[in-house]
């Protein structure tokens, strides 16, 4: 027997490649913060001890290991990424990626990452893989059922968040795995092995079963969340499409299938949904109130405040909700969030006026609308409301 590491045995070991794509990241300033040219220098550290470290490698690691800074993110997935290349040149076997748990955060998603949500209650998750600008696309024409869309990096830090956000919603149903896969010199390829976890799931080292990449370890997650996720979410390969319109159609033949909600994992760690209600009384607001017209003639939208004392003090005018709200804010003309919220539904509804003909009379008061769902007319103010209302 020898104690020659494996990775000094190997004979397809390319030191010039591995030494040059480590000088690139040692250069790097983004690769200096990440933790996985971290992860890459220790794994190599381990597999060339000093004494049988070949001098050019040694060399390298005495230029690079006093430019690391601290770490400032896990590996993001860059396109080439210089350490995993190295580590692949070098022969290096074990863990050189970081695999490290992240800070959860109330609310959902509960773990940070590169996605946009668009709907909790939506049935679809649509993931892009490497591609950030397909990402973009699919956000800009996305439609209610898709419940947010995003990239994946990485076949064990990027799965492990995808599951750990997908199950705090027990909405998702669906994941639609689309775009290209990472390069296959990298080795990460997580969309292969996300589609191997959804069919053979993990053995008892937390090792995706029959996945390519090259590292797919779970160590942060438990058997039992992946085993819901399997259970509740149907993984849909779509890796290598990028057209949006056949993704799109994709994922609503899919959410035509939606079964409901699924039991969540963790009971209470959900996203709370709680039945609204209006205000038990007006309060009256100190900054003054404010009364809505439409000038049918002038094709304008008015806005008058007044003091609570009946005195006006101000006309704002325009053509859009958006223009006198502005306005009224900037001049710290409400004060309150309820009549705030008030104010922007009274305006959308006289700036429809105005664009269709149609006539328009100031509503109730919030508090009044729910007990007669009446609104006061004939150009009086509303009983015990701090706005009023007048059609012109």
């Amino acid at each position: 027997m020898t104690d020659t590491p494996l990775a000094l045995a190997r004979p397809s070991i390319e030191l010039g490649e591995g030494v040059a794509q480590l000088d690139l990241a040692r250069d790097l300033t983004k690769c200096r913060h990440c933790g996985c040219l971290h992860g890459s220098l220790r794994a190599i550290e381990n597999a060339y001890p000093p004494e049988r470290r070949p001098a050019a490698l040694a060399a390298c690691l005495d230029r690079a290991l006093p430019r690391l800074a601290d770490v400032r993110y896990d590996c993001i997935g860059c396109d080439p990424c210089h350490p995993a290349l190295a580590v692949n040149a070098l022969g290096v076997e074990g863990e050189a990626c970081a695999s490290s748990e992240v800070q959860e955060r109330d609310g959902w998603p509960p773990l940070p990452g590169s996605f946009t949500v668009l709907r909790f209650l939506a049935p679809v998750a649509i993931c892009t893989l490497t591609d950030e600008g397909l990402a973009r696309e699919l956000v800009s024409v996305a439609t209610g059922e898709i419940a947010l869309v995003g990239t994946l990096q990485t076949e064990n830090l990027g799965i492990e968040r995808l599951i750990q956000n997908c199950l705090a919603n027990l909405n998702i149903r669906f994941v639609l795995v689309c775009g290209p896969d990472s390069r296959r010199v990298v080795g990460h390829l997580p969309g292969a092995s996300l589609v191997a976890l959804a069919r053979s799931g993990v053995d008892e080292r937390m090792q995706i079963r029959g996945a390519p990449g090259r590292r797919p370890a779970l160590p942060n997650l438990s058997r039992e969340q992946v085993e819901h996720f399997r259970r509740t979410i149907e993984v849909v390969d779509l890796i290598g499409e990028t057209d949006p319109l056949r993704i799109m159609g994709a994922a609503m033949t899919h959410a035509a299938r939606n079964p409901g909600p699924a039991d969540l994992l963790l009971p209470g760690r959900g996203i709370p949904v709680m039945a609204g209600y209006l205000p038990a009384r007006m309060v009256p607001d100190p900054a003054g109130y404010l009364i809505v017209c439409v000038d049918s003639r002038k094709r304008r939208l008015l806005l008058e405040h007044y003091r609570n004392e009946g005195v006006l003090d101000l006309v704002i005018e325009g053509t859009t909700t958006a223009e006198l709200c502005t306005a009224a804010i900037d001049r710290g003309l409400v004060s309150r969030l309820d009549h705030a919220a008030y104010l922007g539904k009274e305006l959308a509804r006289a700036e429809q006026s105005l664009r269709t003909g149609s006539p328009y009379v100031q509503d109730a008061a919030p508090e009044q609308c729910g007990a007669t769902g009446a609104a006061v007319g004939g150009g009086g103010r509303a009983a015990g409301c701090a706005c009023g209302e007048i059609n012109r």
